[in-house]
Parts: structure tokens; sequence; C-alpha cells
């Protein structure tokens, strides 16, 4: 095993935030999250009405999200994201569509507009978990 077994390095020099890296697909993760969460926040009140989640459920989970969109966006940010650290974020990126879906059933009351939203959310959280892995396994084999 190499010294560097728990890193990864960029596929290609100059391209560690195309969205086929893995910092490229966290780096789209954190973005995509945190504009999400900011939305969550700032709209609490309209969204939450138009999805039929309610504002507070809406607030809580806006700021579950920055933090989380600001923990990816960290690990992007190193030159080596250690294998760890990026496969912590797939499973918590596939724990959130699981209990995404499971909410919809069993928690929340959404509106038309929510049955919609929250599948879709959850199949773009699901998109960047294989995107995050696919990638991962790719530069696991560059390095090899």
């Amino acid at each position: 095993m190499s010294a560097h077994a728990n890193t990864l390095t960029p596929a290609r020099p100059g391209s560690a935030f195309s969205p086929w890296t893995v910092r490229g697909t966290l780096v789209l993760d954190a973005l995509v999250t945190g504009g999400n969460g900011l939305a969550y926040l700032a709209f609490s009140g309209p969204l939450g009405e138009l999805l039929g989640a309610g504002r507070a459920t809406l607030v809580d989970i806006g700021l579950f999200l920055l933090g989380y969109a600001f923990a990816v966006g960290a690990l992007a940010a190193r030159r080596q994201p250690p294998v760890f650290g990026v496969r912590a974020v797939v499973d918590l990126n596939l724990a959130w569509v699981v209990l995404s879906l499971v909410a919809m059933e069993l928690w929340l009351e959404p509106t038309t507009a929510g049955l919609v939203w929250i599948p879709l959310q959850a199949g773009t959280v699901a998109l960047f978990a294989v995107l995050q892995i696919t990638a991962l396994r790719r530069e696991a084999r560059t390095r090899d």
C-alpha cells in the first residue's frame, strides 16, 4: 500500500475542480447544498407553505444544510481530500436520500409541489453520491 492510500490526487493537473474529479463533485455538492440551505432560510415561510413542510422545519433543515455545505466545502478545499472523508460524504448523502423519502411518507404532509420537490432533491443528492463514488474509484485507479 502506498503512503498516499488515504488521500486522493487529481486525475490530471489543472482539473481538480472538474465535476468528474472528487474535489469537483465535492465543490458542486457544497454549492448546491449551500444554496438550498440559504433558500430554505431566506424563504422559509413561502417555501414551507408551497412544499407543505412548515416554516420551522425549513429553518432547521436550512441551518443543517449550511453546516453540511461548509463541511463538504472544507473537504473540497483540501488539495488531497482524505478517502475516509469523501466516503463519509457519500454515506451521508445516501442517508439524506433515504430520510427525505421516509419523511415525505411518514412525517411530512407535502403539497403537490412538495411531492415533486422532495424526490427531485433526493434524486439530486443521490446523483452527487454516485458522482463522488465514481470519481473516488477513478482517482484510486489512476493512483495505483
